[in-house]
């Protein structure tokens, strides 16, 4: 990959896990609203859950989630109280028992929550809703926090999807993020998931973390697919300590600059690719037979603030404090602050803190984005004709993207764009021509690679 590309399409930009992106969320969106968006949800239609646990008992020193440290079970234990008050909440606010096909548990670190409570919350779920028969149920796993019994646990509780952090598995690089796991570690959590016959295994891999090379990436990678996972997600370290303080704690200058990064993230496809994997989008890589793959191939993978996902239900509901839903009118989010959370939940409140109303532009660019993220190509005229619109919006877009042809980032032909391969590790800035909200100024974004 060419320097001049990477120093002139490799800048900062939205990851494209939504559109409009949370930065653009207001406070004009209230309880009241989510409320009334709620009830609007059409009986019997299809939805997904998403719940947060904002707990770990270590901090990771790259982390981007909301969470907090505890070292006693206590708030955990009132923070599960809370969810199953939100699950009524939400329940009362929807007319009748709606199917849901997807939950995620996502931190933090959900596996922090003893078995019980996992399983009075997912029999909670199950009282209010309808699960559908082959629902994905998937929980986050740091596998440091796991024993055999909890893994056993999990599965009673319908557990089918496990995706656990790996990062690297080189012990410097490690200690440099303040994350310490050991290869047998991982080796053992998944040697227990299996025997639980939770036999769908994710791994999220980084790149760009201090003093990582080239190297550490394959040898991560080989070390990953000894495991037989039948995901990998590939993540860039995005270091924003103005936004997360502990990120203060890992040094600038051991940090690969962009040209090393990019070495990293091609070093960690070719790898996959050449063992096999199939390249989802950006930075998932999935089994060919995996349904994700599948979903790629059959041009119906999306994309959710858990990444690329073979979801499609139109509605998620985002559960705990800094949870973010999805709705036909918009987006929501709840507040961070316990405290906060709390207090709304005490009241009978939705603890909404802000959100966005979906514009009809909006929904023409978030079409847009999700398809250029998960196909990696679109046909202009096409969405036009879908959304009732002239091709003639897209005039100062098609200026943009006509140097990014010149660049061979993509091919245009007619109204046609498909990303090339050159253009693959930027097509979240070739996604970005198309966001109308960048010019506002408002949030600050990893870098592209």
């Amino acid at each position: 990959m060419k320097n001049d590309l990477l120093q002139k399409y490799g800048g900062a930009v939205p990851r494209y896990t939504s559109y409009p992106t949370a930065p653009h969320f207001h406070d004009g969106i209230t309880a009241v609203d989510y409320g009334r968006w709620l009830a609007d949800i059409p009986n019997g239609s299809q939805l997904s859950l998403y719940l947060h646990v904002p707990f770990c008992a270590r901090m990771c020193w790259y982390c981007g989630c909301h969470t907090k440290i505890v070292n006693r079970y206590q708030p955990i234990s009132d923070y599960a109280r809370l969810l199953i008050r939100e699950i009524d909440l939400l329940a009362g606010a929807i007319d009748g028992r709606q199917v849901v096909s997807h939950i995620h548990w996502g931190g933090g670190t959900p596996t922090i929550l003893t078995s019980d409570d996992m399983t009075l919350l997912m029999d909670h779920i199950r009282t209010h809703f309808l699960l559908a028969e082959n629902a994905e149920i998937a929980i986050e796993i740091d596998p440091r926090t796991l024993d055999a019994e909890k893994v056993s646990a999990l599965r009673r509780s319908g557990i089918n999807r496990a995706s656990l952090g790996i990062q690297d598995f080189n012990p410097d690089i490690q200690k440099a993020i303040n994350r310490v796991q050991t290869f047998e570690q991982t080796r053992s959590v998944v040697g227990w998931l299996r025997d639980a016959e939770i036999n769908s295994v994710s791994f999220d891999l980084m790149y760009g973390l201090p003093g990582q090379t080239t190297d550490d990436v394959r040898r991560t990678v080989d070390l990953s697919h000894s495991l037989g996972p039948d995901r990998l997600s590939i993540f860039g370290y995005a270091h924003v300590p103005w936004m997360k303080s502990h990120q203060k704690m890992i040094d600038d200058a051991a940090l690969p600059d962009g040209p090393d990064r990019m070495r990293q993230a091609l070093a960690a496809a070719n790898q996959l690719i050449h063992l096999g994997y199939y390249q989802i989008g950006l930075d998932h890589f999935a089994r060919p037979d995996d349904p994700m793959a599948t979903a790629m191939k059959s041009g119906v993978l999306h994309r959710n603030f858990q990444g690329y996902t073979t979801d499609g239900a139109p509605t998620l509901l985002g559960l705990g404090s800094s949870a973010i839903g999805n709705l036909t009118q918009g987006y929501v989010q709840n507040v961070s602050s316990m405290g906060q959370y709390s207090e709304c939940l005490e009241k009978n409140e939705f603890p909404v803190a802000k959100g966005i109303r979906l514009t009809a532009d909006d929904r023409l660019r978030r079409t847009i984005i999700e398809r250029l993220m998960c196909d990696l190509e679109i046909d202009l005229a096409d969405i036009s004709t879908e959304f009732d619109t002239g091709m003639s919006v897209f005039k100062d877009e098609m200026t943009a993207l006509s140097e990014m042809a010149a660049d061979h980032l993509i091919n245009v032909k007619d109204s046609r764009i498909r990303i090339t391969e050159t253009g693959r590790p930027f097509v979240r800035s070739i996604c970005a021509v198309f966001d109308q909200y960048l010019s506002t100024g408002r949030g600050r974004h990893s870098i592209a690679v």
